[in-house]
């Protein structure tokens, strides 16, 4: 079950594609909720990015375990610190990314509930039950303008992740777009 640098194992492909498609969607819903102020998706976009997060624990180790995967031809040091660096930041971001959402939202008074699961109770004003009281206003505040953050530069991250896979597959012929669909090079 261990990655090759002919094929990647099915953990890691269906890891990848899990996590990476799991993000994206949760990135295009937290954008059109914040937009268009849509409340009623926030429990949904919670429950998902909370449930999500044991598979990130999972990739993570399972990366760890593995090790970075072996380039497929032989790249310039820019192109090659430049794919590490995205890497990084997509692996790292991914983790903080649900950290910094269940900090705000749990610090915020909001609460965390996961399908019916109450992980931390929501936090009512008992003067208007419309409204929450935060447990902690700064760390509430930093955990909301880091997911924030994170929001931006995970989708430049992505943008050029995708933009390098489509380099590999279409220009260089490498086989590295293969390898992560589970395909042998």
């Amino acid at each position: 079950m261990k990655d090759t640098f002919e094929k990647f194992s099915s953990i890691t492909v269906v890891l990848h594609w899990l996590v990476g498609l799991s993000i994206i969607g949760l990135i295009a819903v937290g954008i059109y909720m914040e937009e268009n102020e849509v409340y009623a998706l926030y429990d949904i976009h919670k429950a998902f990015g909370v449930s999500i997060f044991a598979f990130i624990l999972y990739r993570v180790f399972w990366r760890i375990k593995n090790g970075w995967p072996t380039p497929t031809g032989d790249y310039s040091k820019i192109e090659h610190l430049s794919a590490k660096v995205i890497h990084y930041v997509l692996i790292i971001g991914t983790l903080l990314f649900p950290i910094s959402g269940m900090i705000y939202s749990g610090f915020g008074g909001y609460g965390i509930d996961v399908f019916g699961l109450q992980l931390v109770a929501e936090n009512l004003d008992p003067n208007n039950a419309e409204e929450f009281l935060a447990h902690n206003k700064t760390i509430a505040s930093l955990g909301k303008e880091v997911h924030g953050i994170l929001g931006d530069v995970m989708i430049i991250a992505i943008l050029l992740h995708v933009a390098g896979a489509l380099k590999h597959h279409v220009m260089d012929k490498d086989g590295t777009l293969k390898r992560m669909l589970g395909k042998s090079i």
